[in-house]
Parts: structure tokens; C-alpha cells; sequence
């Protein structure tokens, strides 16, 4: 039977749902296969959306009219705010969700929307023209979806594998089927792929746990939603769930030493690459010889279950060997395994063979998103499949593609991160990442995306009327503020209060802001008549104004890169036949085909010496 449709979307995780609708959302035909309608947003990882950067990404994909953001909102079983001790640009967002109701938020908002079909169906083939452009996909059942563009957002699942000790088997995370079959066809296509590993901890009952001996880890109060749309006091009379720490020791270390060679990663059985930051428990206690305990925290997996998720306890051990590491730990004594730890291998593409669109330039209408293209994690997989889902979209109808640049988001950082310097190992967002992380900024990932997102058609016009509402807001605020001054007399007690040193001469409210023992809410005490303003637009306003300084410095960073940025490279660029080109740099530019003088100039082999040939041999100087 052949059926068709614009876009298909491949897989049905957080990079495929994300794909998917936004797609659908821009008036294209969509179709989203996924091998089980019951893996749709799985959590094969710990229950959390957000952490540090990876809130970040989650405030993005909400302001470019992503779901995430809504859905995590919906289902939080304990919200907080990572890195408050540190400067604003640091600081993330992390909620834990429960893990079922997730799923079934999202899979009903994809059953919802228009122009979306949902298909339990596995993808085996991708099909291209003479053209090389994408012209279907092929079902293992036989059927024949021909369509204009087709987004891989495979996850974990091709040729996925699980390891636990010594024994292994084919299968996808959580004991899903595994997708067979497309990585030939992937390979056929000429798509280079590798093979990467993650895994994942045991998941124990709670009532086979002393929790009165662990650390108990509240929720902050009254905690931010992610999405514009969720109301500020979405937690107001709901009880967070708390979370707990727990330490290793040495009789954990013990065990594990006396058993490494029985570990999957450590006994020869795994052979693909794991995440650098995220690394086994028997990798850790092997790295870092010297640390007498590492960190784990027991996490709920929901409110309707007793099923709890050990952080940090990732293993590929026996299971014989997890249950006794499992009792070394006070308070596991008696505890339980519900699910067994493993590892898993799967296969994944060469992210250096995508351009900034997330589309691969040797086969045009094939696009690559989350774990396919080489990272971890549920919110840079999110981020992707959102960015290659709108650029699908924008191709079937006939328009110029979508680039973010690294200045604009967290997103542009790291896909500029995947197609110019590649990854070796599962990639993962860090703060540390990008170098304008001042201006990108949890409260500010609408300013920076959201006038794109309505431009594209992923926000409407009601929501874009309130943004920019928001936005007159902050401004009058922060003009206000810089407008009314105090004089000595009314300042100083309130200065003495805080230990703050006096001022001589008339001071503005913008001013006393800018002293790091003075917030927004204290300095209501001089400021009563104050406008009415929800606690995102104060939040925003009160971090402009106290890093104002730095962020104009960075502004002008941003306007400096900018000009190398906007210089195109031509496609066809012979660059072996460019004169005073070093051949290390002439190959490597040809292989990459970058966009850009700035992409160009963030290449691995690439000089400044080499950029100034280009340069001048474009007459760009």
C-alpha cells in the first residue's frame, strides 16, 4: 500500500514529538512513526526535565512554541533552582516529573493537533531519488509513505543493544523493540554512523528503603513555570515531593573493585563510546581513585507509584553484583530492584555531515535530530528535533531555512558545537559551553526567540501580543527605575540596614540596585508606589539592570563575530585550489563545506593565518 504525506517524523521521543509538531503547527502534513504508541516520550533516564543548561534549553523550546516546557509544568512532582549561589546566567531550572503522567500529556497532545498523524509503524528504509533527495520512507510492514522530508530522531533504538554483566541482547531501552534494518539504509544513503553507549540505574521500591537515614531534598517555594502560558503560582497549594541524597562508601567501592572485570563497559563486551559527564558508577570509583564517596540522590519516578530512581548509580554490573552495591549504601540495606541497571549501545550519525539546519548535506530532505545526532540528554534532544522539525517545514513550503547563531540561544551553541567541532562522545549542553552565557539567559529566552518562533508561525498572535507586553513592561520598569532618585537622608538607614556603605549625594533606585547586597524585593522598603508586575518581568528587569555593564560588553563581543558570521562561504569553493590555504585546512574546510567565515574559523585545524587567505581570497578584506 502507499500512502503519502510532507513530512515523517521518525521516532516519537522528545526529539521526534518536538519535530513533529512543530511541523504540524506550521500547516504541513506530518506523520510521527513510532514502534509502540506506549514508548511515546519515554523517560528511559532519571524522571527530571532542566538541570544546569539544560533549563536553558527548556525555556528556549517553550519561547520557539515548543511542548516540553508546558508538559514538564503540568506533571512537576518537585521543582528547583540550581546554581542561586552563583551569577544569573547560571542559574537553571530543574523539575522532577512524573514519569507516566509525562507521557500521557504528550501523547494526547499529539493526538490533538492538526495536521498530525500518529503511527505505530517501524521505519526500515529511507528512500531517495535520483536527485538524492528524500522521497519516502518504508514501513516493516510493507507500506510506502512518500514525503517531501524525513526527520531521524531515532533516540537510542537503532541496532540498540543492552548489556548487564556479561550477558546481551538486542532491544531498545526499557525493554522495547529495537529498530533493525534502518541504519543499512542509513549507510546506503552514504550517512556515516558510530556507536555510542549510555545507561542507567536500577529503579528500587520505596518501601524497601530507610528513608529517615538519607538527606531529605525539598522543593524551593513557590517555584517559576517554564512555559509562558503556565500561570506563576502553578505549584501554590501543591505538595512537592521531596527527593533524597545518599552517599557511596568504601564498602561500595569494595564491591565494585572486587567485580569490575564482571562489569560490561570494564569486561570487554561494550564497545561503543559513553558520556563523558554522565559516566557508570564503576567508572567513576575507577576514575577518580582518590574520592572516598560520590553523590547519589533518590528520585520519585511519580506520584502514583513506589518505584524510585538512584541518580548517579548507573551501572553495566551483574545483577548479583548491583544488589550487593545496592545494600552497601545506609539506608539500602533491605532495598528492593524493580528494574535492573544497564547499559545500551546504539547507533548514531556523524553530526559534521548536518548543516546549521540539521539537515545532512549530501541527501537533501534528510534531517537528523537528538540522540541520532550525537548527544544525551532529554532537553538537547528536545531542542533539536523542534529547530529540525520548523526547518522541514520551512523546506516543503519553499523557504529559507532557519540558522540560529551561537549568540542567539543555547540551542544555536550546540548545534554550531555538533556540525563544526564534532563529538567523539554523547554531547552534553553545559553553561561553560558557550561564551555569551550572559545573554542567554533563563529569563530571556523569550526576548531572544520568540519574535522568530510568531515570525515562523509556532506562536499566534495572542501569545505574541502578551510577549510584547512583557517586554514594554520590563522597559518602562527599568526606565523608571533609573529615573527616580533618593536622596541621602532617605537612603542610608536603609543602606546601614543591609551593611551597605553610605552614599553622599542624591542616588537613583537603578543605582542602588546595581550593590550586590540589594534585590528588587528589599528595595520595595524606598520604592512603595511601585507598578504591579508579575515576577518574571521584575525577575527580568532587575538582572538587566545589575549586570548592565557586562552585558553591553558582550553585546559588543556578539556585534565584533557578527561580521564573520554574515560572510558566506560559496558552496562550490574549490578550496585545494586556493593559494597560501595550508592543505590540513583546505581538506578539512572541504569535507565540512562550513556556511560561514565563523564557522570556518571554529574548525579543528583551522588557523587565523588560514581565515585571512579566505578572506582575501574572497575579497572580503
Amino acid at each position: 500500500m502507499e500512502l503519502s504525506t510532507k513530512v515523517a517524523v521518525i521516532g516519537a521521543g522528545h526529539a521526534g514529538i518536538e519535530a513533529a509538531l512543530a511541523s504540524a503547527r506550521m500547516g504541513v502534513d506530518t506523520v510521527l512513526f513510532t514502534i509502540s504508541l506506549e514508548a511515546i516520550a519515554n523517560m528511559p533516564c532519571n524522571p527530571s526535565i532542566g538541570g544546569t543548561a539544560k533549563g536553558h534549553l527548556v525555556y528556549e523550546i517553550d519561547a520557539l512554541g515548543g511542548e516540553m516546557g508546558r508538559a514538564a509544568d503540568a506533571v512537576t512532582l518537585q521543582s528547583r533552582t540550581l546554581n542561586l549561589g552563583k551569577g544569573a546566567a547560571v542559574h537553571s531550572k530543574r523539575v522532577q516529573a512524573d514519569r507516566k503522567r509525562y507521557q500521557a500529556y504528550m501523547k494526547a497532545v499529539l493526538e490533538k493537533t492538526p495536521n498530525l498523524r500518529l503511527v505505530q509503524a517501524e521505519i526500515t528504509e529511507i528512500k531517495a531519488d535520483e536527485n538524492r533527495h528524500v522521497c519516502g520512507v518504508m514501513t516493516h510492514l510493507g507500506e510506502l509513505w512518500h514525503c517531501e522530508c524525513a526527520i531521524v530522531a531515532a533516540g537510542t533504538y537503532l541496532e540498540s543493544r543492552i548489556f548487564i554483566g556479561s550477558t546481551n541482547y538486542e532491544s531498545g531501552p526499557d525493554g522495547f523493540l529495537p529498530s533493525r534494518g534502518l541504519s543499512a539504509s542509513l549507510r546506503a544513503l552514504g550517512i556515516t554512523l558510530r556507536r555510542f553507549k549510555t545507561g542507567t540505574p536500577a529503579r528500587i521500591n520505596r518501601r524497601s528503603v530507610d528513608l529517615s537515614r538519607l538527606e531529605a531534598q525539598p522543593g524551593e517555594e513557590a517555584p517559576l513555570p517554564y512555559a509562558a502560558s503556565t500561570p506563576e503560582h502553578y505549584m501554590q497549594g501543591v505538595e512537592q515531593i521531596p527527593c533524597h541524597i545518599v552517599y557511596t562508601n568504601k564498602d561500595t567501592h569494595d564491591v565494585i573493585k572486587e567485580n569490575l572485570t564482571r562489569s560490561a563497559m570494564y569486561g570487554g563486551h561494550i564497545h561503543g563510546t559513553g558520556p563523558r559527564y554522565c559516566p557508570s558508577i564503576e567508572d567513576k570509583v575507577v576514575r577518580f581513585a582518590d574520592k572516598e564517596r560520590h553523590q547519589l540522590f533518590l528520585e520519585p519516578l511519580g506520584a502514583d507509584t513506589d518505584e524510585l530512581y538512584l541518580q548517579g548509580f548507573s551501572t553495566s554490573m551483574p545483577t548479583d553484583v548491583q544488589a550487593k552495591m545496592l545494600k552497601t549504601l545506609p539506608g539500602f540495606e533491605n532495598a528492593e530492584m524493580m528494574r535492573y541497571a544497564y547499559a545500551i549501545e546504539y547507533d548514531c550519525c556523524d553530526p559534521k555531515e548536518l548543516t546549521a539546519t540539521l539537515e545532512f548535506r549530501t541527501v537533501k530532505g534528510l534531517f537528523g535530530a537528538g540522540q541520532f545526532n550525537g548527544t544525551s540528554g532529554y532537553e538537547e534532544a528536545a531542542a533539536q528535533g523542534l529547530l529540525a522539525g520548523l526547518n522541514a517545514a520551512l523546506k516543503v513550503k519553499g523557504e529559507e531555512g532557519v540558522i540560529l547563531p551561537r549568540s542567539s540561544s543555547y540551542l544555536g551553541t550546540l548545534v554550531d558545537d555538533l556540525i563544526i567541532k564534532g563529538t567523539n562522545e554523547p554531547y552534553r549542553m553545559m553553561t561553560s559551553r558557550s561564551e555569551y552565557r550572559l545573554l542567554l539567559r533563563q529569563d530571556n529566552a523569550d526576548t531572544r526567540l520568540t519574535p522568530l518562533a510568531h515570525r515562523v508561525g509556532l506562536v499566534d498572535d495572542a501569545r505574541y501580543e502578551a510577549f510584547l507586553q512583557k517586554q514594554a513592561h520590563i522597559a518602562a520598569e527599568i526606565e523608571r527605575l533609573g529615573a527616580t532618585h533618593l536622596s541621602p537622608d532617605r537612603v542610608n538607614p536603609f543602606l546601614a540596614m543591609l551593611g551597605e556603605s553610605p552614599v553622599t549625594t542624591g542616588i537613583s533606585l537603578a543605582a542602588l540596585l546595581r550593590r550586590p547586597g540589594v534585590t528588587y524585593e528589599n528595595l520595595q522598603a524606598l520604592d512603595e508606589n511601585r507598578p504591579v508586575l508579575t515576577r518574571k518581568e521584575t525577575l527580568s528587569a532587575e538582572v538587566q539592570i545589575k549586570y548592565e555593564g557586562y552585558i553591553n560588553r558582550q553585546m559588543c563581543e556578539v556585534s565584533r563575530h557578527e561580521k564573520l558570521e554574515s560572510r558566506m562561504l560559496p558552496d562550490t569553493l574549490d578550496y585545494k585550489s586556493i593559494k597560501g590555504l595550508r592543505i590540513e585546512a583546505a581538506q578539512k574546510l572541504a569535507a565540512q563545506r562550513p556556511a560561514t567565515i565563523g564557522q570556518a574559523s571554529r574548525i579543528s585545524g583551522v588557523s587565523p593565518a588560514d581565515i585571512s587567505v579566505l578572506l582575501i581570497h574572497l575579497g572580503l578584506r
